[in-house]
Order: C-alpha cells, then structure tokens, then sequence
C-alpha cells in the first residue's frame, strides 16, 4: 500500500485527467468525488482503481465525454431517461435530483436511465437523496460475472443494489451489496495488491474453485447465499434493465472493456417520509431501530454492532484522521501511467 494520500489532490488529480479527456469539469469533479468517497469509504475495489478504466473508454468513445440525456417518458412522478451513452456517474446524480424533486412533490418519484455507463458506488448516490431527507433505492445490472443457479457459464452480472434513508440526528442508514459472494471489483483489487482471494468467492473458466484473482476474473463469480442471490440477480436485471429499456444479461458491458457499448440500465426510487404522515414518527422508529441493535448482547468474538451505514462512516473519519486515504501500488501504478497519458501530473502527492 502506498503512504495516504490527500483525498483533495485525488479529486483536483482526477478532475484534470477527465477534463483533459473532453469531461465538463463539473462532470469531472462528481466522478472524482464518487471515487474518492469510495476509497474513503474502505471501498477501494470501487475507487481509483477504476479512474484509468473509464478513461480507456472515453478514449474509445464507448462512454462518451458530454452527458446529455434524453427524457422519453414523464408522467410526474415517473420519468424515464436516455443516458446516450453518457457518463454513469453524472446520469445516477441526475435520476437522483429529479427523483427527489418528483417525490417533493408527489410523496414518490421514480426515474428510469437506459444506454448508461457504471456509476461507481450506488451508496454515493442514496446516501446524497437520504441527506435531503428522502428515503432512495437504486439498482443497476452490471456485465456478466455470475452464472445462474445450476449453471455454469455467467450470464447475469453482479447487479448491485443500494437503500439509504434518512436517521436522526442527522445520521443516514445505508446499504450498498452486489448480489454475488463479492463484488468483482474486489476480485480486481486483490489482483492490484498481489494477493490471493477467499475461497468461495470464484471459479474458473472449467468451473474449479480457485484462489487466483486472475482465474476469477475469467472464470465465475459466486452468488451470495447461493439461490437467494442469483434470484435478486435476475431481478435486479428485470428493474434495472428490462424496465428501463437497456440491455440485459449478456447484453450489458462493464467498465473492464474499453470499447464497447455498456447498454446498463438503472432505476432510481425516492420516497419522501412526509407524505406518510408522520415524519417525525418516522424518525422515532428509526431511532428506536438503531437503538435496539446498537444494545443488543454481543456474540463471541464482535466487540460491537454497527447500524447500516456505520462502518463506512467510521472508515472515513479514520481515513481523514489519518491523513487520507491509501492505495493499492497497482493502482498507484495505473494511475502514472495515466498521467503520463494525459499530461497531468499525479505526484507529488503529500
């Protein structure tokens, strides 16, 4: 792992190498935040790594450089967005300021984006809707990494899903899970640092379980919880991708190909507490919530329990206390190559 690193020069370092590749420099700076919040958050698997990824594919134009969607359907509270093969990351913040706006006003709003890109870290989105006050999902497919239950070729992809809202004391409850053993990015992750990964995370290519990185790359990813997880997979792909109008299953491609079409699809949902009735109830029991788990008996071997959330906020504030965040040296690696490519310079970086 690399010294920490100012997560600001990351931002200002991330910003530049988008705007040099024709990002609009707030488009720039909403994708560097969200891969630096993803590596504050403990999350690397989601963060830096992938900045010379997405360049790849501006590069290529299979993502491209200007965001402009297109509205295909609005009928108040639902509305469907084109992403025109635009920015993942600028098209999920822009569901999520017109899904909030529409719940404003109706008590829901829902807006669908097909012809997207990956987005990073679902949670960076909810948790923004869940400051505001809403309650928020957001789902998205992903590029094949998992195969369905009995089978062994991967067809569906990680699909990940998030759920925030809002708590007490100015506090946000979140969850952010792919629906396989690990989230592939991990996979990736391990790879950068040289180490081995866990069984039961992957298979290879002929379907032996391995510890190699690589041969899980290549290989199968394995749902969580077996059934259950290829289950919420295959919906998860009907929401975010049959509904919207996107791609689905073999259909998606991920940020790990540089130059073809993602076709992914997202649905982002907001629900504003107040509609209910009752906000303030509302916040009673998810205080009350919090409350029980918090003082729930310790199993062996757990020092305590943590609310939806809790960890990444501890991770952050750590990170921060620390001086920043660290990376993996591969990563470190990528990302001199890409300054060497763009012109914009990475170090120093403390």
């Amino acid at each position: 792992m690399t010294d920490r690193i100012d997560p600001q020069h990351l931002r200002s370092f991330g910003t530049r190498v988008l705007a040099a590749l024709g990002v609009p420099e707030d488009d720039a700076a909403l994708v560097a935040d969200s891969l630096v919040q993803a590596d504050l958050w403990g999350h690397q698997s989601h963060g830096f790594l992938r900045l010379p990824w997405y360049a790849a594919r501006l590069r290529s134009g299979a993502t491209r450089a200007v965001t402009e969607p297109a509205v295909l359907s609005d009928t108040g509270p639902l509305v469907l967005l084109d992403g025109r093969d635009g920015i993942g990351q600028v098209l999920a913040d822009r569901a999520r300021e017109l899904a909030t706006a529409r719940a404003g006003v109706h008590g829901v709003g829902v807006v669908g984006v097909r012809n997207s890109n990956h987005f990073g870290t679902a949670m960076y989105f909810t948790r923004r809707a869940a400051r505001d006050g809403f309650v928020a999902v957001l789902t998205t497919n992903a590029s094949p990494a998992m195969a369905p239950w009995g089978g062994r070729e991967k067809v569906l992809g990680t699909n990940p899903w998030s759920i925030a809202a809002p708590a007490p004391d100015g506090r946000v409850v979140a969850v952010d899970i792919a629906n396989t053993a690990v989230a592939r990015g991990k996979i990736h992750l391990a790879g950068k640092r040289g180490e081995a990964i866990p069984e039961g995370w992957a298979l290879t290519a002929d379907g032996a379980p391995t510890t190699d990185p690589a041969e899980g790359v290549l290989g199968v990813i394995l749902p969580m919880a077996g059934h259950k997880g290829y289950a919420i997979s295959f919906l998860m792909d009907v929401l975010s991708g049959a509904l919207t109008g996107s791609a689905v299953g073999t259909g998606v491609h991920g940020p790990y190909e540089p130059e073809a079409r993602s076709g992914c699809g997202h649905l982002f949902l907001a629900l504003d507490p107040a509609a209910f009735g009752d906000r303030a109830g509302y916040e009673d029991r998810v205080r009350q919530l919090i409350d029980e788990v918090k003082g729930a008996p310790l199993a062996q071997g757990f020092d305590e329990v943590f609310h939806p959330g809790e960890v990444e906020d501890r991770a952050e504030a750590a990170a921060l206390a620390a001086g920043g965040v660290e990376l993996a040296e591969g990563s470190l690696a990528g990302l001199r190559e890409l300054a060497g490519a763009t012109g914009v310079p990475f170090g120093p970086y403390r």
